[in-house]
C-alpha cells in the first residue's frame, strides 16, 4: 500500500524511474531501460542526457549506472541521524563480541531503513547494507521502533504500508501485531522469527533519546538455529549493554 502525490511532476518521475532500473539492473544500455520502463527511446534518451550532465548517472561506453554521487547524498542524511555516530561504534563491539551480524535501523517514512551493519565472524550474508529499506512490522529493529512510536503514528504507518507479507511467518493481522508490540514494550526487547528471511532469527532493543523519544533500534541476526537457549541469553545482555551506553552517549552529547 503506497500513497501516490495527487500532483505528480511526470518528468521527475521519470528521471526517479530511470535511477532506480539503473540500479535494479546494475546497469543497463538505452534500450533496455526504455523496454523495462516501457518508454520511447527519444524519451529515456533525453532524461540520461540530463542526468549524465549532472552527474547522477554515467556512461560506460553504451552502458548507463548510478554514480558515485548519490554516495555524497546517503553519507549526508545519515550524519544528520545524532545516533549514527554515537551507535556505531557499538555496533561494532556487538558484531564482535557475538561473532553475527549486527545492525542499526531508523524509521523513515514509515520505512525502516538500515544506516549501520557490521559483521562478525560467523556473520552470514544478509541484505542489511546501510540505505536497504524494509517493512517495519516484518523485523525486530522494526518492531521495537513501532513499540514505542504513539499509537496514532504506527496507525498512520499501517494504514499507508500495510502489513504485507514478507515470508510465511510475517505478522500480517493488525490485532496481532497490536499484541506483539505490547509484549515488546512489556519484556523490553523485540523478535524477528524468520517473520522477514526464512532461517533468520533477530533480537533487537529500542534507542531513545534523552527525551524518552524513540529514534531507532539495534539488533543481532543469526540462523534461528543458532539463536537459541543461553545463547540467546547472551546476545540479549549484550544488546541490552550496548543500548545502556549509547543511550547514555545521547543524553551527554
Amino acid at each position: 500500500m503506497t500513497r501516490e502525490s495527487t500532483t505528480p511532476v511526470r518528468t521527475t518521475a521519470r528521471s526517479l524511474d530511470i535511477i532506480d532500473t539503473l540500479r535494479e539492473l546494475d546497469g543497463a544500455r538505452l534500450t533496455e531501460i526504455a523496454a523495462h520502463l516501457d518508454l520511447p527511446d527519444s524519451t529515456v534518451h533525453n532524461h540520461l542526457r540530463t542526468l549524465v550532465q549532472r552527474g547522477y548517472v554515467v556512461r560506460d561506453g553504451n552502458t548507463y549506472h548510478v554514480s558515485l554521487r548519490f554516495l555524497d547524498f546517503g553519507e549526508y542524511a545519515r550524519s544528520r541521524r545524532k545516533v549514527y555516530e554515537v551507535a556505531s561504534p557499538e555496533i561494532d563491539e556487538l558484531a564482535s563480541e557475538t561473532e553475527e551480524s549486527a545492525n542499526l535501523l531508523v524509521e523513515e517514512d514509515g520505512m525502516g531503513v538500515y544506516i549501520y551493519n557490521a559483521q562478525g565472524g560467523n556473520a552470514i550474508p544478509l541484505d542489511t547494507h546501510p540505505g536497504t529499506r524494509v517493512p517495519l512490522h516484518a523485523t525486530a529493529l522494526g518492531k521495537a521502533i513501532l513499540a514505542f512510536l504513539p499509537e496514532s503514528k504506527t496507525e498512520a504507518i499501517f494504514d499507508r504500508r500495510g502489513l504485507p507479507a514478507q515470508t510465511s511467518k510475517t505478522i500480517t493481522d493488525r490485532d496481532e501485531l497490536r499484541g506483539e508490540l505490547a509484549a515488546v514494550r512489556e519484556r523490553g526487547y523485540a523478535v524477528d522469527d524468520e517473520e522477514r528471511v526464512r532461517g533468520v532469527r533477530c533480537l533487537a532493543v529500542a534507542i531513545k533519546n534523552e527525551n524518552g523519544q524513540v529514534i531507532g533500534a539495534i539488533s543481532v541476526s543469526g540462523p534461528a538455529s543458532r539463536i537459541e537457549g543461553d545463547v540467546r541469553d547472551r546476545l540479549l545482555d549484550g544488546l541490552r549493554r550496548a543500548k545502556n551506553i549509547i543511550e547514555l552517549k545521547l543524553a551527554h552529547a
